[in-house]
């Protein structure tokens, strides 16, 4: 006969109501201060002209797949670090790093936003619509009796095709039009809905950092294209 689990590796989901409680509240709370880091850290690459350097390599002829590249190593990095942490400082460690990383590719596109009269109010339109249809979305993942892994082999391979045709726009100088946004603003969306319910059926209570770290990994893809949307006005 296998032994029961230990109680504080079984689901959040199996845990008792404060148990449910107290992790959900903590993932939004590590949740909004990597938020608020990621506003600082990006207040001070404007401040010290690090966004403006970027914007410059970037737009400048730079290739945007080895900054791609770049940031998805980093991203992949940082995740395993907050997963295989057995230590809360390498847990915030991996946040950190992620939290940084997506300072610095996010400079270029909010440099421009910024700096171009016609994009006034963009960047805020943008936050307040990706906060919004993040909140929803987490609200429906969470109480809903519907049981969103169907989605998990469409994000897969959703992700898949998105890097192909973005590799194939950079190589071919093709324009992926104004389906592509929307087509990764539903992606993002549906990646909110799979990671929440994953997060809140499948987490232990002592992995809130892993969990806040997978949640704003889909709001900055959420916010990113809607940020590119916004800014094909």
């Amino acid at each position: 006969m296998s032994m029961p689990a230990p109680a504080m590796q079984r689901p959040v989901a199996e845990q008792p109501v404060e148990v449910r409680t107290r992790f959900m509240t903590r993932v939004y709370a590590h949740l909004m201060v990597a938020i608020a880091a990621f506003i600082a850290v990006t207040f001070l690459l404007f401040e010290w002209g690090v966004a403006e350097t970027i914007a410059d390599i970037v737009f400048g002829g730079a290739n945007w797949l080895i900054i791609l590249g770049g940031f998805m190593l980093v991203s992949w990095m940082a995740n395993s670090m907050a997963i295989r942490a057995t230590t809360p400082t390498g847990q915030y460690g991996g946040f950190a790093l992620l939290v940084v990383a997506n300072s610095l590719l996010f400079a270029a596109p909010l440099y421009v936003a910024a700096a171009v009269p016609e994009l006034e109010g963009t960047i805020t339109l943008a936050a307040q619509i990706s906060l919004v249809a993040f909140a929803v979305l987490s609200v429906i993942a969470v109480r809903s009796s519907k049981d969103f892994t169907f989605l998990r082999p469409l994000l897969l391979w959703g992700g898949i095709l998105a890097l192909v045709a973005i590799v194939g726009s950079v190589l071919f100088g093709m324009t992926l039009g104004l389906w592509f946004p929307l087509a990764m603003i539903a992606f993002a969306g549906g990646a909110i809905l799979y990671d929440t319910q994953v997060i809140y059926r499948s987490y232990p209570p002592d992995k809130e950092v892993a969990a806040a770290m997978s949640l704003f990994a889909s709001i900055a893809l959420l916010f990113w294209y809607v940020l590119q949307l916004l800014m094909r006005r």
